[in-house]
């Protein structure tokens, strides 16, 4: 298991600059506590949509931001050259390797496929041990209600075991998920409870 110590958090989100403009409280309330706690802010080192908005909000505040981008995203998702650090990679691979190396824990504020494909891969990683970070989800506004209607549906028909709930805090209020995230215990791992061919019902 990793130290409690939480010094930098990984977070995902979108990058998209065609969002209604309420998703972006969200951003700057995660980016100023993250600054005002003194926490590492590591992202996917864009200059727009939401990952723009947490950097820009985290650094105004005095905080440091890490960014993680691709060569071929550079000048798609405008690569912030006032990151604390840039570190420009070739492959999306080597990308989310980064990100999940450089965080002590992982939060996912609302964004598209590229945002859900890092959240799954991260909840498997912790399913599968391969990590114990804690995972905390932003349910902004209800955006990732459809989310977990996907999850519970799994669990309905026997694909996914119901204590993966357990490995992830999810709540409207990013305040409420960052501050149970910072404070989260590491579940134990049993896989008769986790792993779909696993024996427990639960």
């Amino acid at each position: 298991m990793q130290d409690r110590a939480l010094n930098s958090l990984t977070v995902y989100c979108s990058s998209s600059n065609f969002l209604d403009p309420q998703f972006h409280h969200e951003a700057e309330l995660i980016g100023a506590e993250l600054a005002r706690r003194n926490i590492t802010l590591v992202y996917g080192g864009g200059s727009v949509g939401l990952m723009g908005v947490i950097a820009r909000t985290a650094r105004t505040n005095g905080g440091t931001a890490i960014g993680v981008i691709t060569k071929h995203l550079m000048d798609r998702e405008l690569g912030d050259p006032n990151c604390d650090e840039l570190i420009v990679v070739d492959t999306m691979r080597e990308r989310k390797r980064v990100l999940a190396e450089r965080g002590d824990g992982f939060l996912m504020l609302p964004g598209g496929i590229g945002t859900y494909e890092e959240f799954f891969e991260i909840l498997v990683g912790r399913k599968l041990q391969e990590h114990a970070k804690p995972i905390g989800v932003v349910n902004a506004h209800g955006y990732f209600n459809p989310l977990i209607a996907m999850i519970e549906h799994g669990i309905e028909h026997n694909f996914i075991k119901p204590a993966i709930n357990e490995l992830f805090i999810i709540d409207p209020d990013p305040l409420v998920v960052l501050e149970r995230v910072i404070n989260a215990d590491p579940v134990a791992i049993d896989d008769a409870r986790f792993l779909p061919m696993g024996t427990e019902s639960s």
